[in-house]
């Protein structure tokens, strides 16, 4: 019978106590775990990386700050940058309340909740039957779901109109309703080419597994492959609801009333108003932004999982 080996264990630097010493070297470590490589010395490295990203902060705050400053200034000036709003009041976005920016306020929610959702549920079932089945014409099916992605909205404006004037085969006129700007959003190419990726990656010892255990379809997809698939569902859902809140043309084409607009629309509506002020217009912006912002917010770990998972595949 062989004795056990032992660790030997590293004597501490002369002077400093063996406990110290293991705890400096657990809470110290030489460098940050970044792609970028940085250190804990300041060098001529370190100062070119900072200032890299203070520039970079800098161009893609300072829109956002201008937005707020401007919000909450009586007279804010179109010629001159400001990142502090002076004489600071809430008349702005007292002025949009009367204008009904709340009321379209709420048509985007609507749309952007029923859209989000209906395309969730669509992108998932497609992506799950691409990337988990074999049949003809798969490659035709994606083919198509990627060329959605290359026509701008201009070139199908017209036609969309006129479907949405009058559907086929049911015959229904959908303008000036919600579903008018909901079902045209209940698929996207891009959820289902990521989705249908990440899903392929799942081992499909998982699924045979289930299988042997009677597992059908819709509990195979809901039980199994939802669960593994949330890093993923976490960036369709941010980047499906921001491509959905910000349409333009589509809630223009399906409304039949100004009431139906939503705020994108009734930002360019507030723009051209000659008797309201540049004020009264980044007061709407700033109503119209913070949506944006709450779902990143609740959202971007599974954003940030999402893309990381993503970028680390094979």
């Amino acid at each position: 019978m062989s004795a056990p080996v032992i660790d030997p264990v590293r004597p501490a630097a002369p002077g400093i106590p063996a406990d110290r010493s293991s705890k400096a070297q657990r809470t110290t470590p030489a460098r940050f775990d970044t792609a970028l490589g940085w250190n804990d010395r300041p060098g001529v490295a370190w100062t070119l990386r900072v200032l890299l990203c203070l520039t970079a902060l800098a161009v893609f705050a300072a829109p956002f700050l201008t937005i707020f400053s401007g919000a909450f200034t009586t007279n804010p000036s179109g010629s001159s940058l400001s990142f502090l709003p002076h004489d600071s009041t809430l008349l702005n976005f007292e002025v949009a309340g009367e204008r009904g920016i709340w009321d379209y306020l709420g048509n985007s929610l609507v749309i952007a909740g029923g859209g989000l959702l209906l395309q969730l549920v669509v992108c998932t079932l497609a992506a799950y039957a691409l990337a988990r089945h074999r049949f003809r014409g798969q490659a035709l099916i994606m083919m198509l779901f990627m060329m959605t992605l290359m026509l701008p909205e201009e070139v199908i404006a017209i036609p969309l109109s006129l479907v949405l004037g009058d559907v086929p085969l049911v015959h229904l006129d959908l303008k000036g309703t919600v579903w008018g700007v909901i079902l045209p959003l209940g698929a996207w190419g891009f959820s289902v080419m990521m989705l249908t990726e990440f899903m392929r990656d799942i081992p499909t010892e998982i699924e045979e597994a289930a299988r042997l255990d009677g597992v059908g379809e819709l509990r195979m997809l809901w039980q199994i492959i939802l669960p593994l698939c949330k890093p993923a569902l976490g960036v369709a859902g941010v980047l499906g609801f921001i491509m959905i809140w910000d349409q333009y043309l589509l809630p223009l084409i399906a409304a039949k009333d100004p009431t139906d607009y939503t705020v994108t629309v009734a930002l360019s509506v507030l723009r051209t108003d000659p008797e309201v002020g540049s004020g009264v217009v980044l007061a709407g912006a700033v109503i119209a932004l913070v949506p944006s912002l709450i779902v990143y917010l609740l959202l971007q770990r599974s954003l940030v999982t999402g893309i990381s998972a993503g970028a680390t595949k094979g």
